[in-house]
């Protein structure tokens, strides 16, 4: 017996088409909009002051400055293993 999915997947890679991951992007984006107009409405919404903006951007830098730190150390290192012999014999 044919399965009741299979005529619904089309383009889809996944054989659902349930939940909000499978919808069209555009679909989504219009119902995230509409509930950050809810919150604002009911006014539950989160509102960053200039502090709290201030604060996230430099925690953002930090940790992006922190990655590129780590990814240059390990293109300088392609073995991923560090060795305690600075000459390099063994």
């Amino acid at each position: 017996m044919a399965s009741s999915n299979q005529g619904n997947q089309g383009n889809r890679q996944g054989s659902s088409n349930r939940g909000f991951a499978s919808m069209d992007p555009q679909r989504q984006r219009e119902i995230a909009s509409e509930g950050g107009r809810a919150a604002h409405e009911k006014g539950t919404a989160h509102e960053f002051t200039s502090e709290e903006a201030r604060e996230a951007g430099r925690k953002g830098g930090q940790a992006r400055s922190e990655n590129n730190r780590n990814a240059n150390s390990n293109r300088s290192n392609p073995g991923g293993s560090s060795s305690s012999n600075p000459s390099g014999n063994r």
